[in-house]
């Protein structure tokens, strides 16, 4: 267990050394391990083995081991002093990084990390991986390597697992962690691949959205028709189509398939309390982007639509004639592309099923029509009473001087859910990104506040969650 004073000194070693830690986070951005590119892969592997060993000088053992792609890094403190009494965590992130083109767009070179100003007088660091998510698993070693120095161990067993190809999906790494999960056994996890509200205001994750993408083809006659020959008498797959995408939201956009909504609960009342005080606003969010009337359901805020309610959008659609000039053409066939966000309890199998029916019910006599298969993920969310959750929110209160919110994310990162099914752990996300870090686009940063106070942050957290009993 920690004390306070324990905690004050390691916060003061942080403070004391906080240009060191910038130099070791240098000396990670400046290897360019791009992970979709194989002719980085030596690079790929020369980060894991520099995060070996730094994690070992942290008093981890630690190891590179490979996967059927790039390797991933393995730490584990040593010495449990508590024995089964001390809470064991498992802390994910990632070593590989975006592509960085285009290459004319930066500012400076993208692996030639330097700290400066941004334009609103904030310091940032700016490199490829300064956020994503290099500095953001270097806040978190830093903190350990804080209480390691200070104190002689760590408050909790701790397990790192640093991967080397979230930037190209997890495919090779979530083998490895089936065929390893009795080694990664633990009582939670914890990600730092997330952000705050703004540069000022603290955030913890609390849930993502799932997702299921479907494919849908309607067909009609054997072949292309004159639109004057045969038009008003054969069917037009594009009506068709576009009739049946139409009617998946009724005037209030609300989604019209039967049984979507089975299993969707409302937001706890304090936490929707909460978020009103947040005051998002069509001002604020949709004005940037050259909008201004909310789309989602009228009955919801604008956080809600964003964040916890599911949603229905077509992402592409494709039909008939879109070449140059003109061409009276009744297509034979027309396809398009659906996604649905997901929440806490929809299964992802179910939705894609109700859509289908929904879909195939619709179809005229005269028309067939097609699915085609594309990814699914559940949703996921923390239990509102976990009591991990309630430490990581305090300790954040804590250090930022303001309530550390707990916010819902539209998006899906599919390591969490992995992380559910596999090792049947929640995850804590938390993360400093802010919004303005350009993560994978020209002049990536992060806010030197974000990573000093992070450092800072995590550092709390292990001593919040020092004082949990085991579960």
């Amino acid at each position: 267990m920690s004390n306070p004073s324990q905690l004050n000194s390691v916060l003061d070693r942080i403070d004391a050394d906080f240009d060191n830690s910038l130099q070791r986070l240098f000396a990670l951005l400046r290897i360019k391990s791009i992970s979709a590119d194989p002719a980085f892969a030596e690079d790929c592997k020369k980060a894991a083995d520099h995060l070996a060993k730094d994690i070992a000088t942290v008093g981890f053992s630690s190891e590179v081991r490979p996967t059927a792609g790039h390797p991933a890094v393995v730490g584990k403190s040593n010495g449990k002093s508590s024995g089964a009494a001390r809470p064991h965590v498992l802390f994910y992130g990632h070593y590989d990084v975006q592509p960085v083109d285009p290459l004319e767009l930066w500012h400076r070179p993208p692996f030639e990390p330097v700290v400066t100003d941004h334009a609103d007088g904030r310091k940032i660091i700016v490199a490829r991986g300064a956020e994503d998510d290099k500095g953001q698993v270097m806040t978190f070693i830093e903190a350990c390597r804080a209480w390691k120095s200070v104190t002689g161990s760590l408050p909790v067993d701790i397990t790192m697992l640093i991967e080397g190809e979230e930037e190209v999906g997890s495919k090779n790494f979530v083998p490895f962690l089936e065929a390893n999960k009795k080694e990664f056994a633990a009582d939670f996890a914890m990600v730092c691949d997330t952000g705050m509200w703004d540069p000022d205001t603290p955030a913890i994750t609390t849930s993502l959205r799932g997702l299921v993408y479907d494919e849908v083809k309607i067909k009609a006659a054997n072949r292309d028709l004159h639109s004057g020959m045969f038009g008003g008498g054969a069917q037009n797959p594009i009506r068709v189509l576009t009739r049946i995408l139409g009617s998946l939201l009724d005037d209030n956009n609300h989604i019209t398939i039967p049984g979507f909504y089975d299993g969707v609960k409302d937001l706890p009342p304090d936490i929707l309390a909460q978020w009103k005080k947040l005051n998002l606003t069509p001002e604020t969010f949709l004005k940037p982007i050259g909008l201004s009337i909310p789309a989602g359901e009228k009955d919801r805020l604008l956080i809600e639509q964003l964040s916890s309610r599911p949603t229905c959008d077509v992402n592409g659609i494709v039909g008939g004639y879109i070449g140059e000039g003109s061409k009276t053409v009744i297509p034979a066939q027309a396809s398009a592309k659906i996604s649905f966000r997901l929440v806490e309890g929809q299964d992802p199998a179910k939705i894609r099923k109700a859509f289908r029916d929904y879909v195939t019910a619709l179809v005229p006599k005269d028309c067939s029509v097609e699915f085609g298969d594309h990814s699914s993920a559940p949703a996921i969310a923390l239990p509102w009473t976990m009591k991990p959750l309630a430490a990581a929110k305090q300790a954040l209160t804590e250090e930022w001087g303001k309530e550390a919110l707990l916010i819902g994310s539209g998006a899906s990162i599919p390591i969490v859910a992995d992380f559910k099914k596999t090792l049947g752990l929640d995850t804590l996300l938390v993360g400093f990104g802010l919004d303005d870090d350009n993560i994978h686009s020209p002049n990536e940063k992060y806010d030197l506040k974000s990573f000093h106070k992070g450092i800072r942050s995590w550092a709390r957290i292990l001593a919040a969650l020092a004082e949990l009993p085991r579960a």
